[in-house]
């Protein structure tokens, strides 16, 4: 079961609908005792990033979430999510994230290309990222986003280029990120999506 956490951050239905396709058992809630037996999470997120801290702060929801890798139960961040999971954004002065990750998120720089960045773009690998191992062609996957992990980040395992390399998608252990959209990026989204659902909580 995979639980998806319900923090009134949009795009939980898409998220859910995606996992249903891949067979999978998407749970929607906000509850501690379920997101904490779950086989794994998402944090999903679209929107601001200091919105998104208040109202997991608000639900309770932030030391849940550092429960969760505490205790091992694999976590996935989905474009704000993702950016959720370090220390920090420059869209929020002052405002901490969830801080699992070292790094700050920063603003797309203005080089002549469209801010929000939105559309699709092409991954290049780095290493053996496990959300891609079972990709037989570049990865093409679909991004709406203002806010970016700079890509020299040691956690980084995905890059695209849009005016500065970006961090597309993180992981540390069992910790990941993915600033597109799996659930919007066709068959390599669910392609991805579909590995991270074979991945199992680590029993103590």
């Amino acid at each position: 079961m995979t639980a998806i956490i319900d923090y009134d951050a949009g795009n939980l239905r898409s998220v859910e609908k995606a996992l249903l396709y891949v067979n999978d058992t998407p749970v929607i809630s906000r509850d501690p005792e379920v997101l904490l037996t779950a086989d794994r999470v998402i944090l999903p997120g679209v929107g601001a990033f200091g919105d998104a801290m208040e109202k997991l702060e608000g639900f309770g929801l932030v030391p849940v979430i550092r429960e969760l890798v505490e205790k091992k139960i694999p976590l996935l961040g989905i474009c704000l999510g993702q950016q959720l999971l370090f220390e920090g954004s420059d869209e929020a002065p002052g405002v901490s994230g969830l801080r699992l990750l070292p790094g700050r998120i920063e603003r797309i720089p203005d080089k002549g290309l469209k801010v929000p960045h939105m559309g699709w773009n092409s991954l290049t690998l780095k290493g053996k990222a496990t959300l891609f191992q079972n990709l037989n062609e570049t990865p093409y996957v679909y991004f709406v986003h203002s806010y970016y992990l700079p890509a020299d980040n040691p956690y980084v395992c995905a890059v695209t280029e849009y005016g500065v390399p970006i961090g597309a998608a993180v992981e540390k252990e069992l910790v990941f990120g993915c600033q597109f959209h799996p659930e919007k990026s066709s068959r390599i989204g669910l392609s991805i999506l579909k590995t991270f659902c074979g991945i199992s909580r680590e029993v103590k």
